[in-house]
């Protein structure tokens, strides 16, 4: 497991901004890790893409030229649900500064923007992963697993 304090050591958890592009789009997953669903903001990373991950249900981020991701800015969290969040994503993720053009055409908050993107390429697939392909065939089980009422097999469930 990554120290928190290590990953989390450069944010500034008052003021940053975490791009989610994954299973954290969506609200009910929200509500399960926070309690709550953070103000939501629209918005794409260019050059990067949302990839399909071999046995696994959500995506990794990864630099794909020519290729945009979409997802949300999530702005306004606290110190612990920075920690929540960052304890949500396993190792193979790591947290970087990330260029995103908002919707609205600014950006919600005064901080960096933050995502976590893919670091083990092995298990990266060619394909994108689909959100709502992912509502579709998975959310119901996954949110329920998160929530309690599905046992969970321990870390590696979620994905930003």
């Amino acid at each position: 497991m990554t120290d928190p304090n290590i990953r989390l050591a450069p944010v500034d958890t008052a003021a940053d901004i975490l791009f989610v592009y994954g299973t954290l789009r969506f609200g009910r997953i929200l509500t399960a890790l926070l309690g709550r669903v953070p103000a939501g903001t629209p918005a794409t990373a260019t050059g990067w893409r949302t990839a399909a991950l071999a046995r696994r249900p959500y995506p990794g981020l990864v630099p794909a030229p020519g290729q945009t991701a979409s997802g949300l800015l999530l702005s306004g969290l606290s110190a612990r649900e920075w920690r929540v969040l960052d304890d949500f994503e396993d190792d193979e993720y790591e947290l970087v500064p990330l260029t995103v053009e908002s919707s609205t055409g600014g950006l919600p908050g005064p901080g960096t923007v933050r995502a976590y993107t893919w670091a083990a390429p092995g298990e990266v697939r060619p394909e994108n992963w689909e959100a709502d392909t992912f509502a579709e065939r998975q959310l119901d089980r996954y949110a329920a697993r998160l929530e309690g009422t599905v046992p969970r097999r321990g870390r590696g469930e979620s994905r930003a």
